[in-house]
C-alpha cells in the first residue's frame, strides 16, 4: 500500500460573479502521506475551505473546479461521477466540518445517522451496524454510548456533537480525513481535547489528515507539515519546525509576529499586525498578491508572477522573488 494518501496538482477554483471571475483558488499543489498531518493555514477568505470542498467535490454549483491530478492512495479519482464520489466520501475519505449542527440531521437520532452511514458503505446487518456505532462512540470518549444513539443532535453539547461527527467520519476507517476548522466553535478546553483525540485516532488508524485552520496555536500542536495560503495561493510550505523556527515568506513572517510568545511577549504589549487589505481576486492578476502589504516590495514584485521555489532543496518552498539571504536581512533584491 502506498504511503502517499493524497496527491493534488494544479487545483484551481473559479467562481463567476456579475462583476467578473473570482479566482478563489489558484494553482494549488498538495500531498499528504499516511500518518501525516498537513495544516493549511491563512486568514479568513484565503481559499482554505474552498480547497477542502474541491478535494471532496462538494463545491457550490456555480464554482468551476479545474485540476490536473487528484489521487487517493495512488488511484485517480479525477473525473469520477457523483455516484462514484458518493462511494468514496464517508468511506475512503471523510470530512469534519466546523459546525456539526449543519452536518447532522436534526430530524434523526445519532444512531440512525451512524447506522445509515455503515449500511451505505458496508455489507452488514442493522444490529451489527448499531453495535459498531456504539463502540465508535466509546472510542471517541462518549460515555453512555447506547443512550446517546437514541438522542437527537440538539440534545448534545457542542463538544459532544463534534465527537459524534468524528465518530461518524471514522466508522468506515477512511484513508484520509479533511477537518475544516473542527475546533473553532468550541471553548479552549474542549478544543484541546478534540485536537488530542484527532491525533490519537490518526495514529491508531494510520490515516492522512488535512486540517484547515486560521489558528497557529492549533498548527503548532498538531501539524507535521504546514501550507500557508494567501489570496488563493500557497505562499509557503514546509515542516512545522521549519515554518515556526525559520519562516521565509514575508506573509508567514507577519503571521508569526501576531502570535504572543510565552516568556517573551510582555503583558499588555501590543501584538504584531499585517497592515493593508487582501487584494481583490476578481479578474486577472499580475505579480505578487502580497505586494501591497509587504515591506520588501519592489517594482519587479508587481510585474512578475512567482512560482513556489525551494532554492536550498530542504523541502521548504516559498513564493517570493527575493532570495533567502535578502529576506533574512529585510532587504530588497
Amino acid at each position: 500500500m502506498s504511503d502517499r494518501v493524497l496527491d493534488v496538482e494544479n487545483l484551481t477554483v473559479d467562481i463567476p460573479l456579475a462583476t467578473g471571475i473570482l479566482h478563489a483558488v489558484d494553482s494549488v499543489n498538495l500531498h499528504v502521506d499516511r500518518g501525516e498531518t498537513l495544516c493549511i493555514v491563512g486568514e479568513s477568505g484565503c481559499g482554505k475551505s474552498l480547497t477542502s470542498l474541491a478535494l471532496m467535490d462538494l463545491l457550490p454549483t456555480k464554482a468551476i473546479r479545474k485540476i490536473e491530478k487528484l489521487e487517493l492512495s495512488g488511484a485517480s479519482i479525477l473525473g469520477y461521477s457523483e455516484r462514484q464520489m458518493s462511494d468514496v466520501r464517508g468511506n475512503k475519505m471523510g470530512m469534519i466540518f466546523q459546525e456539526p449542527m449543519t452536518s447532522l440531521n436534526p430530524a434523526f437520532t445519532i444512531g440512525n445517522q451512524m447506522i445509515e452511514t455503515l449500511l451505505r458503505h458496508r455489507n452488514m446487518s442493522n444490529d451489527a451496524a448499531r453495535e459498531l456505532a456504539r463502540r465508535m462512540l466509546e472510542k471517541v470518549g462518549i460515555t453512555a454510548a447506547e443512550q446517546r444513539l437514541g438522542q437527537y443532535p440538539h440534545q448534545l453539547s457542542g463538544g459532544l456533537r463534534q465527537r459524534v461527527m468524528i465518530a461518524m467520519t471514522l466508522l468506515c476507517e477512511p484513508e484520509l480525513i479533511i477537518a475544516d476548522e473542527p475546533t473553532t466553535a468550541l471553548d479552549v478546553t474542549i478544543q484541546a481535547q478534540i485536537l488530542l483525540l484527532l491525533k490519537e485516532l490518526q495514529n491508531e488508524f494510520d490515516m492522512g489528515l488535512v486540517l484547515i485552520t486560521h489558528d497557529l496555536g492549533v498548527v503548532a500542536r498538531i501539524a507535521t507539515r504546514v501550507a500557508v495560503m494567501y489570496a488563493g495561493q500557497i505562499v509557503e510550505e514546509g515542516t512545522a519546525k521549519q515554518i515556526f523556527e525559520n519562516p521565509l515568506h514575508p506573509y508567514t513572517r507577519g503571521l508569526m509576529r501576531c502570535i504572543p510568545v510565552p516568556g517573551k511577549t510582555k503583558r499588555g504589549a501590543p501584538l504584531g499586525s499585517i497592515p493593508g487589505m487582501v487584494p481583490s481576486l476578481i479578474g486577472d492578476f499580475t505579480g505578487c498578491r502580497f505586494a501591497d502589504r509587504c515591506e520588501l516590495t519592489s517594482d519587479v514584485c508587481r510585474q512578475s508572477d512567482v512560482s513556489l521555489r525551494d532554492p536550498n532543496g530542504k523541502m521548504q518552498a516559498y513564493r517570493c522573488i527575493h532570495s533567502i539571504e535578502m529576506l533574512a536581512k529585510g532587504e530588497v533584491a
